[in-house]
């Protein structure tokens, strides 16, 4: 497998501007201040992405409350992921990253194994990058299902 990026705790997180599914921009900078829980998800409607976006839409009230901002991330175009929110009542902001920059920017688009096969493509991570910016936790090749529960008692919510 060929080197690629792979963020750590304290180091910053890269910046980005990317459009919503409803046509707005979201820029990490301007979440400045605020606690951002960033996921990177290979395809939207797709069964294992659908299964960690809903866990994280069925816990965005108690992320909410603790002061988190959970946005989605994924190749898809802005048209389909606005699809992906409405089919699953997704209520906070799924990012297109349609040339994958931000994406290998986080380490999250490479080489992996798929299948036994190593194949292109997103690699499955959360990050939680606190207020100043910084990476608080980078979670890498995490699996879809029980996912969310995991990282709500890493943040303790």
């Amino acid at each position: 497998m060929s080197e690629k990026v792979v963020l750590e705790a304290g180091s910053p997180a890269p910046d980005f501007s990317l459009v919503d599914q409803d046509g707005g921009t979201v820029s990490l900078s301007g979440l400045r201040g605020r606690r951002v829980i960033l996921f990177a998800y290979p395809a939207a409607l797709t069964p294992g992405c659908t299964t960690e976006a809903c866990d994280f839409r069925d816990s965005i009230e108690p992320l909410r409350a603790a002061g988190y901002t959970v946005l989605g991330i994924s190749p898809d175009a802005p048209e389909k992921q606005k699809r992906f929110a409405e089919t699953e009542h997704l209520d906070y902001p799924l990012l297109a990253d349609e040339d994958r920059s931000v994406l290998t920017a986080y380490g999250a688009f490479g080489e992996k194994k798929n299948y036994g096969r190593i194949v292109q493509g997103v690699i499955r991570s959360t990050f939680v990058i606190d207020e100043e910016g910084r990476v608080a936790h980078a979670l890498y090749n995490v699996k879809a299902t029980g996912h969310v529960a995991r990282i709500r008692k890493l943040l303790e919510v």
